[in-house]
């Protein structure tokens, strides 16, 4: 065997560039062939061959250099079939195709590198239809296919679609530059229809396997359409490519000439003394890749440096593309601070800084639970509301050093411009971020504690809502996609836990109310402000003017004394203040030598250090009248007892005359009392009044301060009815509730201030609407204790409770 490998020197069994050879072939391509029905077998990878056509091949293996030997010898023909897989290295019968080529060897010729290759000619199509031996290479049982013949009815169809496929490859052959010109001039000559297809076939770049099915193919026009889909798959590819290296050479161009360009502005700039924007870009460059910002602000930030690098240094626009970047540098893009969580000591923290407050420190206690069992969580937007001085914003900062994270706060009272919120468009001249990601940009992280404080002191002009614009901050939905409009980027703010605050929730928009989590903050009672004294007041206050919590001994009744006279508020602001004058006088005996150390500050220096008492307490009178009840009464700075006094008289037509600057509301409560007492009389024995003459004057002492709210309902009936009927109402009797025309008896709000107002003027029983039992139970036990209440559903059970014997 290594004599025929030395013979023929063939080397390698890959398909060949096909050169444009082709024999004379019968117009129903059936050539004469020996009776003899066993030929040799010879599989080829890559390609296939046509009959009519002549192909190059190199052979390696050691059957196919022999199948070659004895065939060359022989002068015989043998059959050549495609392979189905191009890496089979030693095919088996059932490896190549059923349908070849019955071929002869025409040439053997020895290439200059010492390589042989094999030009064979295809005869004729072969059905293959078993395999005789396989000794030395597979010798197989085959017969010739003739054409099917085209139907007379269709040779202009056959001649049209052969004119069509001519035509596409001249396209084909124009579109390659290298092709040989015999090519196109071989496939023009051949008259033959048969040729024309299998020539065109063997010559074209498409795929093995639509060569092996345009072969199989038994009739010459199925042969066609195969061939020419083929070819115009073939015309569309090399269109896309020559879109495609038209497009890349236009790139390229640009490209080309944007650097020459930078070449030569460079070039004039080192003239003028070199490019001082070269050192900033650096700077900005080397920043920009320590940042962990997502993929979108790279793309930004990229795009805004090669602006940078296009503008010279003496324009206007330089200043605002410089600062613009360093706000993108500056902000704390996917970067966070980690979480404390340690319960027990954030529990500690809240209880250490703040007294009282349960339901909100339980609530963040719940956060940092469900952020410590899930490891990621939407923050929650927290609204904070009660009146003034009850530690609203303090508590953020605690919640802040409770959580271990930094702590951002921005007051919205008086805002009115939109751009505060959203920013301005860095188009404008001294354009800046919005006060929320300046905010951001401060704490260094983004996940802060941020404080929006005063909320509901948020009013909109002709520049815009911010309340509104503040719908997207608030909302845990949107948030994560804030759009800043200096920015032009979103920033991810859904890790931010926002706690806003405000006094009055109604002033505050629907939809914004809507976004955030309610957590009512109620004002202190005395009890609690005399903790908040001793306990977070004193110490501070001591600390900060120089002295010792020693030098500043109160006793308990001397603190509540301070508390009940000389502040009236719902939280604890005044009370500093006035703990603030203690300290300044107790600093300046010291200063000229008194020992202050546990001396403790008698009432008597107390009128010493702070004058005479600003304020008196509401109490019960004794002297009650019929006609004078007690309300109870809500205000900003915490609750208070109310007297309502009426007075009938009989004049010439009815009148109802109302003092003590009633609101409104307190207004139509009148009307209505009155109305509801005239259409029950009878049940009180008061049908004999004469109502189509009587004067009812009804008056709220403290005429100088407004009034206003259902609350005072069932206590005008109450006074109606005592001073038509002339009997006072129970001594150390309070109330409150709304009436309705029917006589019902509803809830009001406000309760834990009035009923504590109301302990302290020493009221004992309270008549209350049946609903609002569930605000006494949220009441501690100690600071209702020795109070009785009467809850009660209509008119009728309040004055069976109020007045005796009626």
């Amino acid at each position: 065997m290594n004599d025929i490998f030395e013979k023929y020197n063939l080397e390698a069994n890959a398909p060949q560039p096909i050169i444009p050879l082709f024999a004379a072939m019968d117009d129903d391509g059936i050539v004469e062939i020996p009776e003899d029905s066993t030929f040799a077998l010879l599989p080829i990878r890559g390609n296939v061959l046509f009959p009519g056509c002549m192909m190059p091949i190199s052979v390696r293996r050691e059957a196919s250099v022999r199948l070659i030997h004895d065939m060359d010898q022989s002068k015989g023909n043998f059959i050549v079939s495609t392979q189905k897989e191009d890496n089979a290295e030693f095919p088996s019968f059932d490896d190549v195709y059923k349908v070849g080529t019955l071929a002869r060897i025409v040439r053997i010729i020895e290439l200059p590198d010492g390589s042989s290759s094999v030009i064979l000619q295809g005869r004729a199509r072969f059905q293959i239809d078993s395999l005789a031996s396989n000794e030395h290479y597979m010798k197989v049982h085959a017969h010739q296919l003739p054409d099917a013949p085209v139907a007379p009815d269709r040779q202009e169809e056959l001649s049209a679609m052969l004119s069509t496929i001519k035509e596409a490859a001249h396209k084909i052959i124009r579109s390659y530059g290298g092709a040989p010109i015999e090519l196109a001039q071989a496939v023009r000559d051949i008259k033959n229809q048969t040729l024309t297809i299998n020539f065109i076939a063997a010559n074209t770049y498409i795929p093995a396997s639509e060569k092996q099915s345009i072969l199989e193919a038994s009739s010459l026009l199925d042969r066609g359409m195969l061939l020419l889909g083929s070819l115009n798959q073939q015309l569309q590819l090399i269109e896309l490519k020559m879109r495609i290296q038209s497009k890349v050479k236009g790139d390229l161009d640009q490209q080309q000439k944007e650097y020459f360009l930078h070449q030569e502005m460079r070039a004039i700039q080192d003239e003028l003394g070199g490019n001082p924007n070269d050192k900033r870009l650096a700077d900005f460059k080397a920043r920009a890749e320590k940042k962990k910002w997502p993929d979108y602000v790279k793309t930004a930030f990229n795009k805004e440096i090669d602006t940078l690098q296009r503008i010279n240094v003496n324009s206007p626009d330089y200043s605002l593309q410089v600062n613009y970047i360093e706000t993108i540098l500056d902000l704390p893009w996917n970067e966070y601070t980690e979480d404390i969580f340690d319960i027990n000591a954030a529990e500690e923290r809240l209880n250490a800084d703040h007294y009282g407050l349960d339901k909100v420190k339980e609530r963040i206690l719940e956060h940092l639970a469900v952020l410590k069992q899930k490891g990621d969580m939407k923050s929650p937007i927290l609204c904070l509301y009660g009146p003034p001085g009850v530690g609203k914003t303090s508590l953020g900062k605690s919640i802040a050093e409770a959580l271990g994270r930094k702590y951002i706060r921005i007051s919205l009272g008086g805002l009115h411009d939109e751009a505060e919120i959203r920013g301005h468009r860095k188009t404008y001249i001294g354009a800046m971020m919005g006060r929320i990601l300046q905010g951001i940009k401060k704490a260094g992280t983004s996940n802060p504690v941020f404080m929006l404080d005063e909320i509901d002191k948020v009013s909109s002009d002709f520049r815009g809502d911010p309340a509104s614009a503040l719908l997207e901050v608030l909302d845990p939905e949107q948030n994560n996609t804030f759009h800043d409009n200096y920015l032009d980027i979103d920033y991810d703010l859904s890790k931010v836990m926002f706690i806003a605050t405000a006094n009055n929730i109604n002033q505050i928009s629907a939809p914004l109310l809507d976004r955030m989590e309610l957590i009512e903050v109620t004002g202190y009672v005395q009890e609690e402000k005399c903790q908040i004294a001793r306990h977070h007041l004193i110490p501070r206050l001591a600390t900060e003017h120089g002295i010792t919590v020693e030098d500043v001994t109160i006793s308990d009744d001397v603190l509540a004394h301070i508390v009940a006279h000389y502040t009236k508020e719902s939280g604890v602001r005044q009370l500093s203040k006035v703990l603030a004058t203690v300290c300044r006088k107790r600093a300046l005996q010291r200063a000229k030598g008194a020992d202050t150390a546990n001396y403790p500050i008698s009432l008597e220096e107390l009128k010493d250090m702070l004058g005479t008492e600003r304020y008196n307490d509401s109490i019960w009178q004794d002297d009650m009248m019929p006609g004078v009840v007690t309300g109870l009464a809500w205000t900003a700075v915490g609750g208070q007892i109310l007297f309502v006094e009426a007075s009938a008289t009989i004049g010439k037509g009815s009148k109802l005359t109302l003092t003590g600057q009633l609101g409104d509301v307190m207004k139509e409560s009148a009307v209505i009392a009155l109305e509801y007492v005239h259409a029950n009389a009878n049940k009180w024995n008061i049908e004999s009044c004469d109502f189509d003459n009587l004067n009812l004057h009804i008056h709220v002492p403290e005429g100088a301060i407004p009034k206003d709210g259902p609350s005072a309902g069932i206590t005008m009936v109450t006074s109606i009815v005592s001073a038509l009927s002339k009997k006072p109402v129970r001594k150390r009797l309070a109330m409150t509730g709304e009436i309705t025309l029917r006589g019902k008896v509803l809830p009001v709000g406000g309760i834990k201030e009035k009923i504590l107002a109301a302990k302290r003027a020493g009221i004992t029983d309270i008549i209350l609407c049946s609903e609002n039992k569930r605000d006494i139970d949220e009441i501690k036990v100690d600071y209702i204790r020795g109070l009785n209440f009467h809850y009660v559903n209509t008119i009728e059970e309040v004055i069976a409770v109020a007045i005796d014997n009626i």
